[in-house]
């Protein structure tokens, strides 16, 4: 039950991490989604066996962590479901890959390298979309989709979808305390009210849509989000963006880790 109050806490706090008064939030999102998708296309782009190639981009991640005063171990703590996923996908690289190598003292096969490059590639794709919803609020990241054309259908399907999320928790949370109330004493809810629960979570779910779409349209909804004026770029932001578009052709082009290594050997 616990589990489901820091659900909706953590997805609080995102929102709030968002909107708040840092440098890096207040660059323009379109800029801000330009980069994450530049910065996860020259990610997986690298050969499988370039690792060392492949480290360097989290200089993207770091820097940006850093800039936004986020907290590492409180992002891989929310993506604590989704890491392990990304380990599962490369778990079996070594048994079909068996090619050996020498890498100075060690001897393993390439599937190692292979297992490797892919995790870390999964690993940067989920930091930089954390980073994108962590620095720019979901209304300003819709707006810049709006402005590249994205069909509208698809932008308030997201929006709506993001924005009920918080709804659906707090339904899933009321039932489960009630369930809790009932039931006192014991741990979980038991598999044959499995069923009862979630057919009843989605009548409530259901109820619940159509009471916020009945608000909705007492507001003026007529199928259209307005989201304000939009912001024009400003230079700062071109400044950013031609900075980082650089570091990721340069760290693609060239073995940055294995230069910086040799000025030092």
């Amino acid at each position: 039950m616990s589990s489901i109050r820091d659900a909706i806490s953590e997805f609080g706090e995102l929102e709030r991490t968002a909107k708040r008064d840092q440098w890096v939030n207040q660059i323009h999102p379109l800029v801000m989604l330009f980069l994450t998708v530049l910065f996860i296309g020259i990610t997986v782009s690298f050969p499988k066996y370039d690792l060392i190639g492949l480290l360097a981009m989290g200089l993207y991640p770091l820097a940006m962590f850093i800039l936004a005063d986020l907290s590492f171990g409180r992002c891989l703590k929310r993506l604590r479901l989704v890491l392990p996923l990304i380990l599962f996908i490369g778990l079996f690289n070594p048994l079909f890959d068996r090619i050996p190598v020498e890498i100075g003292p060690l001897h393993i096969n390439t599937g190692c390298i292979s297992m490797c490059t892919l995790v870390v590639k999964g690993f940067y794709t989920v930091l930089a979309s954390y980073l994108l919803v962590a620095t720019t609020p979901i209304e300003d990241l819709c707006r810049c989709l709006r402005q590249i054309h994205v069909p509208e259908i698809l932008v308030t399907q997201m929006l709506l979808t993001y924005r009920y999320i918080s709804v659906l928790l707090l339904e899933v949370h009321r039932t489960t305390q009630a369930y809790s109330l009932r039931a006192p004493g014991q741990k979980g809810v038991r598999f044959k009210a499995w069923g009862s629960l979630a057919g009843g979570l989605l009548l409530r779910s259901v109820d619940r849509a159509q009471v916020v779409y009945e608000s909705m349209l007492l507001r003026g909804f007529d199928g259209t989000f307005r989201f304000g004026r939009t912001e024009r770029i400003q230079v700062r932001d071109i400044v950013f963006c031609l900075f980082w578009t650089t570091v990721f052709v340069l760290m693609r082009r060239f073995p940055v880790l294995i230069l910086i290594g040799s000025l030092f050997v």
